[in-house]
């Protein structure tokens, strides 16, 4: 056990640069206490004590901010940074080294029963208020943008945006371990539509600017107003 707490700790110190001392870590990060209370509920949950494991799960969001349903499967080495507003479901299975930050939701989509939340592989990333919702899986090694909804499954090594969420990047090589804190390089396919209409806009201005040259020596009138 203590082995596993160690890990923990470490863990914090690899993906946060804010890090400063033990001391700090185990005393005021919340993430790691959602992690370290969502262990011990998990256990009672899984040995039929639903009430008492749901009343943990639920001091503790009320102590961190951050929900994570006793049935829920977190693999080894999670870190959720700042963490306020982080929603994990019941059916739902997180994989090793991942690394969620605030307001993520692994939710569900309707009422259904059975297996209804994501299942997340190892080494994703999923950036300040993304949906990843219903049972659909997301590949080992993925990234997924700020604020973007993922409702379909995403294969190893992707980039997603946008809402609907979109595959906007497939790497040929794994995301090497503590590379994922660079989320701030992720693409934006807002700035990079109005990239897109800019340059269209600046070649029509190029185009009216030769039509009215010509038809200025031809002693045509040409209303650039149109």
């Amino acid at each position: 056990m203590f082995k596993r707490l160690r890990e923990d700790v470490q863990m914090v110190f690899e993906r946060d640069p804010a890090a400063k001392s033990t001391l700090e870590v185990v005393l005021t990060y919340s993430g790691l206490h959602a992690l370290w209370f969502h262990r011990f509920a998990h256990r009672l949950y899984h040995g039929h004590h639903f009430v008492l494991a749901r009343m943990i799960s639920q001091f503790a969001r009320f102590l961190t901010g951050i929900e994570i349903h006793p049935g829920a499967t977190i693999g080894r080495r999670l870190f959720i940074d700042h963490g306020s507003g982080v929603v994990i479901g019941e059916t739902a299975e997180v994989g090793d080294d991942v690394t969620l930050y605030q307001g993520v939701t692994l939710g569900g989509t309707g009422k259904e029963h059975g297996k209804r939340h994501p299942t997340i592989g190892n080494r994703v990333m999923i950036s300040s208020g993304a949906r990843v919702l219903g049972a659909i899986t997301v590949g080992d090694d993925c990234k997924i943008g700020a604020s973007a909804v993922v409702v379909k499954s995403v294969p190893p090594n992707c980039t997603v945006v946008g809402v609907p969420g979109r595959v906007v990047r497939v790497a040929g090589q794994p995301v090497p371990r503590g590379v994922d804190l660079q989320h701030g390089d992720l693409p934006d396919p807002i700035s990079e539509a109005i990239l897109a209409l800019t340059a269209q806009i600046d070649r029509l201005e190029a185009r009216i600017a030769v039509l009215e040259g010509k038809s200025q020596r031809d002693g045509i009138e040409i209303d650039s107003s149109i």
